[in-house]
């Protein structure tokens, strides 16, 4: 079962790099299947998962630092950051730099090149750090120990009350979903009016 740690440590590590691999759906996958079958301690997931994201963002930080940027403005079709995509990241990034770091790990649209943008951009390691240490950590707890006691209530359908819990968790979920979706489009509306044309 060690290889299962090992696993969430390399997916997790290779998306907060830049690799458009599901980290996220990783970490999820395996907190579900410790909540289930308990083959996985649960802490263990959470840290090594807490570890995969801050290695990872500090490789792509250091990656952006020489010379990601024009790596992704070159070859970022390839791996689905499109001129729209990255335009959106640089624009947040310059407008709220540490926020973009913390909550960039909680946005599917900014994880996996968050940190290579704070490193083109030039945002001081001491500065970017602290964000990206205290991101990774909540990110890895909030969903390593949520989707592992959203296991154990699966398995106890058989109360109303639980079945409304559940109801209620999706629902909430679905919209935190929506909400993201619907901002991403008008920041990203924002940040083509803010930098209108290609980018430098």
């Amino acid at each position: 079962m060690d290889y299962g740690y090992l696993a969430v440590f390399i997916v997790v590590g290779m998306e907060s790099i830049g690799v458009p691999v599901p980290g996220e759906t990783m970490l999820i996958a395996a907190s579900l299947y410790a909540g289930s079958t308990h083959n996985l301690s649960i802490e263990l997931i959470v840290l090594v998962a807490a570890a995969g994201a801050i290695v990872g963002d500090n490789i792509g930080y250091s990656v952006g630092r020489t010379g990601g940027w024009r790596l992704l403005r070159r070859y970022g079709n390839h791996v689905g950051i499109d001129e729209r995509r990255l335009k959106l990241g640089r624009y947040l990034f310059l407008r709220h730099g540490g926020k973009v770091v913390f909550f960039g790990r909680f946005v599917s649209i900014l994880r996996t090149y968050a940190a290579a943008l704070a490193g083109a951009n030039h945002m001081p390691f001491r500065r970017f750090f602290p964000f990206n240490a205290s991101g990774g950590i909540l990110w890895a707890a909030i969903y390593g120990f949520g989707y592992y006691y959203a296991a154990h209530l699966l398995k106890k359908l058989d109360t109303p009350f639980t079945i409304v819990a559940i109801v209620v968790a999706v629902g909430v979920a679905l919209a935190m979903v929506f909400f993201i979706r619907r901002n991403v489009d008008e920041w990203a509306d924002r940040a083509e009016r803010a930098l209108p044309g290609p980018l430098e």
